[in-house]
Formats: structure tokens, C-alpha cells, sequence
């Protein structure tokens, strides 16, 4: 089926754009609550990252269950997983109840995120499945940018951080009946097994050998950027309230990027756009030992937005494009898992560098990984503009079945050509 741009934005891009929401509010309010109950500023900071836990316990079990139900019932099982979730945040009667609360929501994230993700590569035309990708994205960080906000004014109330909880809870409940009510993009023969994940690993181990590494440095660069900009805020003088609007600021380049970040992967291709912002995004890193004054780092913030907003969709759209039609969920999957490890890991990476060795190594440490991953979507990524009906790969060894995608599948501009890897 073809997704109409009225289905597109009542079961895609509007209830991500809820959940997106959710999220930004709760952000600060979880570690809040944690510490309500008691907890240090450790136990505070492993309720928060819990979340994250879910969404790669989830992962491949998600790419499992939307190969054998299809999209639109494991949004229904997403949305159930979720508002349990939701619920439990709500009633927060312990430490215990908020970090299950959490888990459970991060279990859910995962199986909408890859359920939209299989939904999008096989609903939209290829030669615009960039820009409805990244408005997908681009609504979740709208709302994200929105939710903290609708937070603090709730905080203000006599709910407190129970309302801003309740928030969460109406925002999932809403955007998980969005979800839930959309058709399946592909009609599913019945009888056929889904093909194991692993053996979808072995079978597409080239493409994924290949672009994953930059998928993981991309995941590790978004993920330094929360961690390192408050530390080195804190390290130039800037208070809190100037801290936020840092954020801010660099979150409305996020947001103001979004939809022509797509524009530009669909018109000049994937591999111009990779190399550029994820460049960006390590030189970004790379120069933060020069920042001793607040006007610097508000340079430096600025350009990890931008860097930040130019990868809107980025990764999604690499993974459709070089995904297989008869193993999709499955190797979105295993794509998503590689981003997700590096969203996961990259905090702890910056926390051990910066304890034995300072908070400027950390920053050229995670630099040198962006860059690292812009020389990988060079060397893999073919030039010019991606193309379903391009010729079959050549370059693969002959004992592999070929993993066509974005590796080959590309249209040559007038200045380049198709590389071989």
C-alpha cells in the first residue's frame, strides 16, 4: 500500500509528535521523583537511564514481533506495554514502582519506534521516504521541545510532579489509539515463518558491517552532546537558568532543521548529507577544549544543533533504504540496536574518560568517534540520489547473497559515480 499524507499524519507523525511530548516532560521530573524516594544521585541517574535499558532489551524482540504480527498489532501491544508504563509513573508509590514504570516505557519505545520505522519503508515512495522520515522524527522533537514546558507549568499546580505524570499518561493512552488503528503497510503470507534475526544478521552482515559503525557513532554523538554541554556549562560559569536556554536554543535548530534535513537527503542524496552534519557534529567536540568563556560554548552548542538537526532522520533512512523487503523488521531491528548502544553506552564511555583523565579528553575522545563515523558513511554510502530500481550489486563476494540498499541502489549526479566498497 501507498500511505496517504492525511494517514501519515493522524498514525505517524501526530501521535509521535505525543509521545514526543511525553518524553520532554517527564525528562527532568523522573531523576525528581527518584529523589524523592530517597534515592542518591547514582541510583537517581540509573532510574533515568532504565529507560534506555527497555529500548535495548526491546530492540530485537521487536524486529520478532513485527515480522510475525505485523505493524499495526504490535502498536497495540506497544500501546498496552506503555500505558502500564505510564500508569505506574502515575501512581509512583516506590523507587521500584518508578524505575518499572520507566523500563516498561522504554520496552514500548521500541516497538513503536521500529513498527513506524518497517511502516514508513514500505508505505512511502522511496523518492520521498527521507522527508517523511525525518517529519516523523522532526514531530517527536517538537514535542520533546514543547514538553518541558507543559511540565513546568504543571508543576506550578497543587498535582505537582503526580500531573506531570498524568500528562505522560493521556499523551501514550492518545497516541497509542493513533498508532493502533492504522493498516498494516504490507499484507503478510501466512504460513511463512519469519526468518530468525540472527540468520538475518549473517545473511546482511555486509551492509551492516559496513554502515553500522557510523549508525553507532551517530547514537554516541547525540548522546555525548546531553552529557558533555551541562558539564562543561558548569565548568565556564553558567547558571542554571542560562544552562536551559542553551539547551533551548540548540533544540529550536533541532526542530527548525527537521523537514529540510529530509528535503536535502531525498534532492542531494545520503552520503553528502552523513559526512556533513555527523563532521559537524565531532568538530563540534573536538573544539570544546578551546571553550573557556560562555560565548564560546554558546558557538560550540550551536553548532551540535545544527550538526544535530542535519541527522534528523538520518539513520532511519539509511536503515530503510538498505533494509531487505523479506527480512525488513528484522534487520531494522539489528540497525536500531547498533544506534541504540551507542545512545546507551556513550555516557558511560564520557563518564570513565573524564574520571581518569578529564572532561577535555572525553570531548576529543567522542570527537575523534564522529569523525570516525563520517569517514564510514564516506567509504560505504554510494554518491547521488538513492534509487529503488538501480542495478544489483557487484561488489559483494560471490559466496554472499547480495544485500542490495542504499550501498547500491543510488542514481550517480553529474560530479560523481558510483563507488565499488
Amino acid at each position: 500500500m501507498s500511505a496517504t499524507t492525511r494517514q501519515l499524519v493522524f498514525h505517524v507523525h501526530t501521535p509521535t509528535s505525543l509521545l514526543g511530548l511525553a518524553t520532554g516532560a517527564t525528562a527532568p521530573v523522573v531523576p525528581l521523583a527518584a529523589l524523592a524516594h530517597g534515592a542518591s544521585l547514582t541510583l537517581a541517574a540509573l532510574v533515568v537511564a532504565a529507560g534506555g535499558l527497555g529500548v535495548l532489551i526491546a530492540d530485537l524482540p521487536a524486529g520478532r514481533l513485527v515480522s510475525q504480527v505485523g505493524e499495526q498489532r504490535s502498536m497495540v501491544i506497544g500501546a498496552v506495554v506503555g500505558l502500564v508504563g505510564a500508569a505506574l509513573c502515575v501512581v509512583d508509590a516506590s523507587l521500584l514502582t518508578l524505575t518499572a514504570g520507566v523500563t516498561s516505557l522504554g520496552l514500548a519505545q521500541a516497538v513503536w519506534g521500529l513498527a513506524r520505522q518497517s511502516y514508513l519503508t514500505a508505505a512511502v515512495d522511496p523518492a520521498r521516504r527521507a522527508r517523511a522520515i525525518s517529519a516523523m522524527a522532526g514531530m517527536h522533537r517538537l514535542g520533546f521541545f514543547v514538553g518541558p514546558f507543559a511540565g513546568a507549568a504543571v508543576l506550578t499546580t497543587a498535582s505537582g510532579m503526580v500531573g506531570v505524570f498524568v500528562i505522560q499518561l493521556v499523551a501514550v493512552g492518545v497516541a497509542g489509539v493513533l498508532m493502533s488503528t492504522m493498516a498494516d503497510a504490507e499484507i503478510r503470507t501466512r504460513g511463512t515463518p519469519p526468518a530468525p534475526i540472527w540468520a538475518t544478521a549473517r545473511r546482511h552482515r555486509a551492509p551492516l558491517m559496513r554502515l553500522g559503525p557510523g549508525a553507532f557513532a551517530l547514537g554516541s554523538l547525540r548522546a555525548t552532546r546531553m552529557v558533555l554541554l551541562p558539564l562543561w556549562a558548569e565548568r565556564v560559569g553558567m547558571d542554571a537558568s542560562t544552562t536551559a536556554l542553551l539547551f533551548g536554543v540548540a533544540g529550536a535548530a533541532d526542530v527548525v532543521l527537521s523537514y529540510p534535513s529530509g528535503v536535502a537527503l531525498d534532492r542531494w542524496g545520503r552520503r553528502g548529507m552523513a559526512i556533513l552534519s555527523t563532521a559537524l557534529f565531532g568538530a563540534s567536540l573536538l573544539a570544546m577544549p578551546l571553550v573557556h568563556t560562555p560565548t564560546a560554548l554558546w558557538f560550540v552548542a550551536l553548532g551540535m544543533g545544527v550538526g544535530n538537526g542535519l541527522t534528523n532522520g538520518l539513520v532511519m533512512t539509511v536503515g530503510a533504504d538498505i533494509s531487505p523487503a523479506d527480512a525488513r523488521p528484522q534487520f531494522l531491528s539489528l540497525w536500531r540496536l547498533l544506534h541504540d548502544g551507542g545512545v546507551a553506552g556513550a555516557p558511560g564511555a564520557v563518564g570513565v574518560i573524564a574520571g581518569v583523565a578529564g572532561l577535555p579528553p572525553a570531548a576529543v575522545a567522542m570527537g575523534v568517534v564522529g569523525l570516525v563515523g563520517a569517514g564510514f558513511f564516506g567509504r560505504n554510502l554510494a554518491p547521488g540520489r538513492f534509487s529503488p530500481d538501480a542495478r544489483p550489486p557487484s561488489h559483494l563476494s560471490a559466496e554472499e547473497p547480495p544485500a542490495t540498499g542504499i550501498l547500491d541502489r543510488c542514481e550517480p549526479s553529474s560530479s560523481e559515480s558510483v563507488k565499488p566498497a
